[in-house]
C-alpha cells in the first residue's frame, strides 16, 4: 500500500495538468458564482408591476410544425399574461404538411387571440426577419413550434425587462420533463434525463453567470426575446450562417454596445432528444456555428495574447482549443499501459478526474435546485433524478467528442442545417477502411 501511494505522489505531475483545465475553468468559476448569486440580486431582484403592461408580439417560424403548432399556440394563450397584449404571427418557412390546417383550428378555438399568418422564402432567418417587420409589440420573442411556454414565462420575462431598462435581449430553455418520464427505452430515458439536466446546467445556471458580466455567448434560437427598438437597429438574422442566435447575440453586444442578459424563470420548455443520431448532428450544427460567428467578430482579436481581455477568445480556447488535449489525454491514459505504466495508476488517475467532474455536478446540481424555488414541479423532478450527477460527466464527455468531430467537419465540410447522422457517419468510416484494406490487400499482391 505504501509503494502505491509512493508512485501515485511520485507520478503527481502526470495527471495534474489534464486537471488544471477542469479546475481552473469549471470548478473555480462554478465556486465563485455561486457565491456571487447568494449574495447579489440575480435570484431575489425584487420587481414592480408597470401600471400599464406593454404590448408584445411573439413570432412563430413554422416548418412541417403540425404535430406541435396547435399545442405552443394554446401554451401562449394560456399563460397569464393578457391575451389582448400579445400579437402572435406564424411565418411559414415552405412547409409541406398541414400546418396551416393546425393555425385555422387554433384560430376557430381561441377567437380573441391575435394571430395571423404569413409566408416566407425557405430559411428560418429569412423567415424571422419577415416576421421582425410585422411585428407591433414593444418586445419582440422569438418561439420554435415545437415547444411549451411556462404559464408566467411571459410576465416574468416582461417584469425582468421593464425591471432593467439597461437589458435588450434575453430568454430561458428546458427540455420538457413531462415526455422525458414517458419515454419507453430507458437508454433513451437516460439520455434525455443526462440532456435536461445539461440544459439546467448551460441554460440557468452558465447564462445567469455569463449574462451577470455581460458575457453570454449567444442566446438560445428556441426561445429569445428583444427590445423591438433594438432588434429592428441590428442588420437582422444573418442569413448565411447556422448559428444565426449566435449571430444575433454578438450584434447586440458588440455592433450596438447593449446588454444581452438572462431571465431565468422565464421558461420555454423544449422537445428532448429523440436519440444519440439526433444528439450527433445538432451538437455539431451548434459547433459550427458557434465558430462561423466567432470568426466573423473576432478575426483581428483570435490569438493567445487576448486570453484574459476578451472573454470571447478565452471562451472559444476552452471550447475548442482545449478540446483536443482533454480528449487526447483521456484516451491515451489507456495507451499508457503499453508503455510500462501501471494500469492501477491510471485507473485511480482516471478515476479522480471522473470524481472531479461528479464534484462539479454536483455543485451546479446544488445551485440550479435553488434557482428552481418558485417551480416546485421542476424541484421534485430534479430530486428523483439525482443520480444524474454520475452520469453526467460521461454524457459530457460523448458531448465532447462529437463537438471534436464537429471540428474536423468543419475542415472539410461547407455550411448546411442537414449534417449526417450518427449512422451515416459510421457508414462513411466502415467504407474508408474497407477501402484501405482493399488496396492494402492489393499492393501486397503486386508485391
Amino acid at each position: 500500500m505504501n509503494t502505491f501511494i509512493n508512485q501515485l505522489i511520485h507520478q503527481l505531475g502526470f495527471w495534474a495538468s489534464w486537471l488544471l483545465i477542469p479546475i481552473l475553468f469549471e470548478i473555480i468559476p462554478t465556486l465563485w458564482h455561486s457565491f456571487r448569486t447568494n449574495y447579489s440580486k440575480i435570484l431575489n431582484q425584487p420587481l414592480s408591476i408597470p401600471q400599464k403592461l406593454p404590448m408584445i408580439s411573439i413570432i412563430l417560424p413554422v416548418y412541417n410544425s403540425e404535430k406541435t403548432l396547435f399545442e405552443c399556440i394554446e401554451s401562449i394563450v394560456n399563460t397569464t399574461y393578457p391575451k389582448d397584449l400579445i400579437q402572435m404571427t406564424i411565418v411559414n418557412n415552405n412547409s409541406q404538411d398541414n400546418s396551416f390546417r393546425e393555425f385555422g383550428r387554433a384560430q376557430v378555438a381561441f377567437p380573441n387571440a391575435l394571430l395571423q399568418w404569413i409566408d416566407a422564402d425557405q430559411g428560418k432567418a429569412k423567415a424571422l426577419n419577415s416576421a421582425i417587420y410585422n411585428s407591433i409589440g414593444q418586445y419582440v420573442i422569438n418561439l420554435d413550434t415545437d415547444g411549451i411556454l411556462q404559464p408566467d414565462a411571459l410576465r416574468n420575462l416582461v417584469l425582468y425587462f421593464e425591471n432593467n431598462p439597461d437589458i435588450d435581449a434575453a430568454g430561458a430553455v428546458l427540455t420538457n420533463k413531462k415526455m422525458i418520464q414517458d419515454t419507453k427505452k430507458w437508454q433513451a430515458r437516460v439520455l434525455r434525463v443526462n440532456e435536461y439536466f445539461e440544459y439546467l446546467q448551460a441554460c440557468m445556471f452558465g447564462r445567469s453567470m455569463e449574462s451577470a458580466k455581460n458575457q453570454l455567448f449567444t442566446m438560445s434560437g428556441a426561445f429569445s426575446a428583444f427590445k423591438r427598438e433594438t432588434l429592428v437597429s441590428t442588420y437582422m438574422y444573418n442569413v448565411d450562417t447556422v448559428g444565426e442566435d449566435t449571430d444575433m447575440t454578438f450584434q447586440i453586444r458588440e455592433r450596438l454596445g447593449k446588454k444581452v442578459g438572462f431571465c431565468y424563470n422565464a421558461i420555454f420548455y423544449v422537445e428532448p432528444i429523440d436519440g444519440v443520431s439526433e444528439l450527433y448532428t445538432q451538437r455539431q450544427r451548434w459547433q459550427r456555428g458557434q465558430v462561423d460567428v466567432s470568426s466573423d467578430f473576432l478575426a483581428e482579436d483570435m490569438h493567445i495574447g487576448n486570453f484574459f481581455k476578451n472573454f470571447m477568445v478565452s471562451r472559444l480556447m476552452v471550447d475548442h482549443t482545449f478540446l483536443f488535449p482533454r480528449l487526447i489525454w483521456t484516451i491515451g491514459l489507456f495507451v499508457l499501459v503499453f508503455y510500462g505504466y501501471s494500469a492501477v495508476l491510471i485507473l485511480a488517475s482516471f478515476v479522480l478526474m471522473y470524481l472531479l467532474y461528479v464534484l462539479f455536478s454536483i455543485l451546479i446540481y446544488w445551485q440550479v435546485n435553488r434557482m428552481l424555488t418558485d417551480f416546485k414541479e421542476e424541484k421534485k423532478y430534479l430530486k428523483r433524478k439525482w443520480w444524474v450527477v454520475l452520469t453526467l460527466p460521461l454524457y459530457n464527455m460523448i458531448v465532447s467528442i462529437i463537438r471534436f468531430i464537429g471540428i474536423i467537419n468543419m475542415i472539410t465540410n461547407s455550411a448546411t442545417w442537414r449534417t449526417n447522422n450518427f449512422k451515416n457517419e459510421l457508414k462513411v468510416i466502415k467504407q474508408i477502411i474497407l477501402d484501405d484494406l482493399s488496396r492494402f490487400k492489393k499492393s501486397k499482391t503486386d508485391d
